[in-house]
């Protein structure tokens, strides 16, 4: 009898250990799906304002985004980035700074969604924010129980203070928090690249950057010593192999949009463009409160944001060089292409297109350019004028550090 004891009890505790083995918590580290099918379009604060944030701003900087026609162009997130934090209450949720945001960050969601908009929000996966603010180190499930209770719907989740973390793991740990939460949230991934994102980002986060901060320079770099920034053109050749993780609901991010920051015209073309050829998000980050005619007619040019925006989500190449210029191309639906010629020069260049002796061939897309078998109608995307069709030589001048962006359709 004392064996057969001994006995079940040693079942039993097998049979307990197995059962508590066994109802470990499980989370779900994946993003929400059904969101950023086409790469986001928004506006952020960091670019012109950095830690300058404040209720009244974001309130009328949502007004802009309306009136001036960005909104009918497809513009939807109002994202506030660093410095919006005040501090947590005894419990550990966090709170915004009281004297930037009397009235809460619930209101101003509100008033952002009275307008059709989307408001996004700004965290850190480190114990502090780049701009020594409240990092959700720690504290992720509560912040994101704050940010559902607000209404966001889109969070910029940055990288600075994370000694120790691995980015794979810190990024599923608020996936898995926004998810418990229960709110829909757009999960952008901002750890600059370095842990190379695309590769695990996928299910994680609906963007990712793929490189460190931009800056409002077309061509050069800025050294901070320990870090640099990158002109529009570097982040561009950065982007060289990374084609192929992007894709609807799931984009890289070359970081946020300087049109209208200072550079001229040409230039903020150029960038615009090239951001819609490798369907980048298009978050603008200059002051739409104060925004000339020309830089309008760029951001709010919805033949060139229907290149970005393509439901087929498949993100352009470039497939040549020549004297300066690149010539770039962009599978479309309907068999459609868009085609850039990008003269990163600082002269004028010619270029000479003989499109039925050019057959562009896309193994990724499984995607052929062939204008011997198809005549294609051609477009002018920023004159908005019809070019005849490929039957024709292209024969152009591009400015210098511009494009001529075309769209080829089928007849």
């Amino acid at each position: 009898m004392r064996k057969t004891i001994l006995g079940l009890v040693a079942a039993l505790g097998l049979s307990l250990s197995g059962f508590a083995q066994g109802n470990n918590y499980a989370q779900n580290y994946t993003k929400f799906e059904g969101l950023a099918l086409t790469p986001p379009m928004g506006w952020n604060s960091w670019n012109k304002f950095a830690c300058n944030v404040d209720e009244k701003m974001i309130r009328e900087i949502a007004d802009a985004m309306v009136s001036s026609g960005m909104k009918d162009a497809g513009y939807t997130y109002i994202n506030i980035d660093d410095c919006w934090h005040g501090d947590r209450d005894s419990l550990g949720f966090i709170h915004p700074d009281p004297k930037r945001f009397p009235s809460g960050i619930k209101a101003l969601a509100d008033y952002v969604h009275a307008k059709g908009l989307k408001l996004g929000i700004y965290s850190d996966a480190g114990s502090q924010t780049c701009g020594g603010r409240p990092g959700s180190r720690g504290f992720e499930f509560q912040d994101a129980q704050m940010y559902a209770k607000w209404g966001i719907d889109y969070l910029k989740y940055d990288w600075c203070n994370t000694e120790g973390l691995k980015a794979e793991g810190a990024y599923k740990t608020i996936a898995a928090a926004l998810r418990k939460a229960g709110r829909p949230i757009v999960l952008s991934i901002c750890e600059w690249g370095t842990d190379k994102p695309w590769e695990w980002g996928q299910n994680v986060g609906h963007l990712w950057r793929t490189t460190g901060d931009i800056f409002n320079c077309f061509d050069c770099i800025e050294d901070h010593g320990t870090w640099k920034s990158w002109g529009v053109m570097q982040i561009l050749d950065k982007q060289e192999g990374l084609r192929e993780y992007a894709g609807p609901g799931h984009w890289n991010d070359p970081d946020m949009l300087e049109v209208g920051n200072g550079m001229p015209a040409n230039q903020d073309r150029a960038h615009f463009s090239m951001w819609a050829m490798i369907a980048a998000p298009l978050i603008s980050g200059n002051d739409l409160r104060n925004m000339n005619r020309q830089t309008v007619e760029i951001l709010t040019n919805k033949e060139v944001i229907a290149v970005d925006q393509d439901e087929l989500g498949i993100q352009g190449f470039r497939h040549s060089v020549k004297d300066s210029v690149e010539t770039w191309y962009k599978p479309l639906k309907n068999g459609d292409w868009a085609v850039c010629f990008l003269n990163r020069s600082k002269s004028p260049k010619t270029i000479e297109m003989n499109w039925e002796a050019n057959t562009i061939s896309d193994s990724f897309a499984k995607r052929e350019l062939n204008a011997r078998t198809t005549t294609y109608k051609v477009r002018n995307l920023w004159s908005k004028k019809d070019q005849g069709t490929t039957k024709k030589v292209l024969k152009a001048n591009i400015p210098a550090q511009d494009v001529l962006m075309l769209r080829l359709g089928k007849r």
